[in-house]
């Protein structure tokens, strides 16, 4: 008897010593509060966390203030409605500083410190252009960057992306972009703006495709890269629902490019969509002297859904600049070829978009709470610290 009463004393105390140094899983942190802040890139109107989503969230305790758009895909009065506070736009300067300020696009390039810690996509951690001036201003103001590009699970994977969305409208452009050169040679690409929802995409993509095969004489052969990836799926769905013949589409990945470029044979499409990921250097696809050649092909448009403009190892040396909804593109080749480079090609879509990402999302955002344990965000943390001790060492 005295031998089990031992036991169990060793027993209890050998499980009080587990429990101690882990006593966020008996009482967890406040659930945090979110600051979903105005976009400031024009024609933006997608937002990180749709209203049925922050909705979820309120009710697991989280407080979310809101900031007025007009421009956002969702009225201000739709967050109200579940609960969001709502603030003026550009206030989350002054937000509490343990709000967490949630956006999508870049911050205003006014070089203040920035105190907080931030969820948007960044743009930093590839040597893009203004990469080191950014993180400076994380570094004055002792704020954090939880980069959405980087927010991975255990296997590396994203755990959400606007990718399939960027194929998909990617691919949109530069076949429209294609039936407007037939349509309408030697005039500029309009304004573009974005549609109610897919199926008014893919009506007027028809129509417009009709008018310009018929103009042309032929049907347009459209070549992906990286064709089976997040990007690459979205865009052959695109090429699929607007009923593109099979002998017309080329779908090109990893097995196709295997022997490295540049890649003379994408000069034979009339369009040509990168939607690859930018993950180390490659050699190019394309060179300007390949496309300038007198018998360079009939290549017409490219849609560089990737935006490595700033990458110096763009696989697109020429698209060395991005493009707007206002101006979509601009020719290279002699005005034989137009490129698109809108980094933000989802808010075609925005609303379709912003559901798929804010659904993606919550199971992520859901965990803030326990931060310090769960190994999406000690990866995101152990990333920005290593990139804030680069660009100090450069």
């Amino acid at each position: 008897q005295k031998r089990k009463k031992k036991i169990f004393r060793l027993t209890a105390r050998a499980c009080t010593f587990l429990v101690l140094p882990v006593p966020h899983l008996l009482f967890p942190m406040a659930a945090p509060h979110l600051w979903i802040r105005a976009e400031v890139k024009p024609f933006e109107q997608r937002t990180p966390l749709v209203p049925a989503d922050c909705a979820e969230l309120a009710k697991e305790g989280f407080k979310i203030t809101v900031e007025k758009s007009q421009d956002r895909c969702y009225e201000d009065s739709e967050f109200e409605a579940v609960g969001c506070e709502i603030a003026e736009a550009g206030t989350w300067t002054s937000a509490p500083k343990e709000a967490i300020i949630v956006g999508l696009k870049e911050l205003p390039e006014d070089g203040s410190a920035l105190e907080h810690t931030h969820m948007y996509f960044g743009h930093c951690y590839k040597h893009q252009g203004g990469w080191k001036e950014l993180l400076q201003r994380f570094r004055k103001g002792g704020g954090t960057l939880l980069d959405m590009e980087f927010l991975q699970d255990d296997q590396g994977r994203r755990v959400a992306a606007f990718g399939f969305m960027a194929g998909f409208t990617g691919a949109y452009t530069a076949v429209d972009v294609w039936c407007h050169k037939q349509l309408h040679p030697g005039q500029a690409y309009p304004k573009m703006s974005p549609f109610k929802n897919e199926a008014a995409l893919l009506q007027h993509a028809k129509a417009r495709l009709h008018e310009a095969t018929a103009a042309a004489g032929h049907t347009p052969t459209v070549h992906v890269m990286g064709a089976l990836g997040r990007c690459g799926s979205g865009a052959v769905d695109f090429l699929t629902k607007l009923a593109l013949p099979e002998k017309c589409l080329i779908k090109w990945d990893l097995e196709e490019t295997r022997a490295g470029g540049p890649f003379p044979a994408i000069l034979n499409s009339d369009v040509f969509v990168n939607c690859i990921y930018l993950m180390k250097p490659i050699p190019p696809f394309l060179t300007e002297a390949m496309i300038s050649a007198e018998d360079a092909g009939k290549l017409s448009s490219i849609c560089d859904v990737s935006c490595d403009v700033s990458n110096p190892s763009n696989p697109l040396p020429f698209v060395n600049r991005c493009t707007t909804f206002e101006e979509p593109t601009f020719a290279v080749a002699n005005g034989k070829i137009h490129c698109i480079a809108i980094d933000h090609l989802p808010t075609l879509l925005p609303r379709e978009s912003s559901e798929r990402y804010s659904h993606d999302l919550l199971p992520t955002i859901k965990q803030l709470p326990q931060m310090d344990t769960a190994s999406v965000y000690g990866r995101a943390l152990k990333l920005f610290n290593d990139k804030m001790t680069e660009a100090q060492k450069e």
